[in-house]
């Protein structure tokens, strides 16, 4: 595709603030849509499309003369549902499509800002902030690379000629019933696909971004870049300047504190994003904020949860970030707390972001690492912290 192909195309994006659909309007528009669309609240994600019409309102609406595109988080909208349009998307253009449990936002990154940086002017679709690419989003006329979701099973939708696969693990409980399910999905998909890359060899050597899981991260990368066509020996130098996508270990000096707010949410994201702190800030104190997200994912994974952040010298846990999920009866924090207690992890309970960032400041030292962790609304604590 072009960048004049979507010329004609009126597109109002139903929940435009969020990461997704922010992209997907970012794109649209740079291959020639007129855009446009609503959303609850005004989100940074918004701060590019500031030029298009946009409607903050409580209650969903379409305008008439507009076709809508609609986030999955407001099923009962008509119009165009956002795999649709991804679909659309991925399917007019020689695709990199990156899935995963862990990793896929970052590795994708990775691949955008080589090929970039390399010249070769591709277009992405990331489900993050990009400081080096300048957006989540970017419509150039090479390559096409798309973080995948597997949440709610788009990436199964998503033809690639590039597809790559980070890693699996069961983590949407609601949505798949065993890992055996997911797994067997993820090889319907990569059978489709003319390329694959699962299991690649991590980058031995150093990144700007600590921690074993990047290496990995930037294995991948170097294998679906290599079936792009770029050379490792021309990617690799440059994807060593690669510093990393928003809240994925995004490091704020504080006085003689340092605060390192991450996305981690999995206990397997978590444990790695406390060795990465280790790595970073070798001998330092590494204080958690940690906000579950979910009551599915905390009621099957409350123990492993506590294990994974039981590498910490300090946690703090606040109330279960919902999402789109509504309460489950006994399942809130406490069953974290009550596991890290039950490891000798000093641990407590605080209701809100706020209590939680009260707790850290009250016992934060000199030298200290403040690790705020969730995929909800918890990132709030870092301008909270530096206040």
């Amino acid at each position: 595709m072009s960048a004049g192909d979507l010329h004609g195309r009126r597109l109002w994006f139903v929940g435009i603030g969020g990461a997704g659909l922010s992209a997907y309007a970012q794109l649209a528009r740079a291959w020639g849509a007129e855009v446009g669309g609503w959303d609850r609240v005004r989100t940074p994600y918004l701060e590019p499309l500031a030029d298009v019409p946009l409607e903050i309102a409580p209650e969903p609406l379409v305008p008439d003369g507009w076709e809508a595109v609609v986030s999955s988080a407001y099923p009962s909208v008509p119009g165009m549902r956002r795999v649709e349009f991804l679909r659309e998307l991925v399917s007019a253009r020689s695709s990199i499509v990156v899935a995963g449990t862990h990793g896929k936002g970052t590795t994708a990154a990775m691949i955008a800002y080589v090929l970039r940086e390399t010249g070769r002017d591709p277009a992405w679709l990331i489900g993050a902030p990009v400081p080096q690419l300048g957006s989540n989003a970017g419509g150039g006329d090479g390559l096409l690379v798309v973080e995948a979701d597997e949440s709610d099973r788009t990436v199964f939708a998503l033809p690639a000629e590039i597809a790559v696969v980070t890693n699996v693990e069961l983590d949407h409980h609601s949505e798949f019933a065993s890992v055996s399910e997911l797994e067997e999905e993820f090889d319907r998909w990569l059978a489709a696909a003319a390329h694959v890359v699962r299991d690649a060899a991590p980058l031995d050597g150093e990144l700007a971004l600590p921690g074993a899981h990047n290496r990995q991260n930037a294995g991948a990368a170097l294998a679906a870049l290599e079936l792009a066509g770029v050379s490792r020996a021309e990617a690799e130098p440059v994807l060593r300047h690669f510093t990393g996508t928003g809240r994925r270990f995004e490091v704020h000096e504080h006085g003689e504190i340092t605060i390192v707010d991450d996305y981690a949410h999995h206990p397997t994201e978590i444990a790695v994003t406390i060795a990465a702190v280790r790595e970073r800030f070798p001998g330092a104190r590494v204080r958690v904020l940690f906000q579950p997200h979910l009551f599915s994912r905390t009621r099957h994974l409350a123990d492993e949860l506590a294990e994974a952040l039981a590498a910490a010298d300090d946690v703090t846990v606040t109330d279960i970030y919902p999402a789109r999920e509504q309460p489950v009866p006994g399942v809130t924090a406490r069953l974290v707390v009550d596991a890290l207690s039950d490891r000798g992890v000093l641990a407590a309970y605080m209701p809100t972001v706020e209590d939680g960032v009260a707790r850290l400041q009250r016992r934060a030292r000199p030298g200290d690492v403040l690790l705020v962790l969730g995929a909800g609304d918890v990132d709030r604590a870092v301008g909270l912290l530096q206040r």
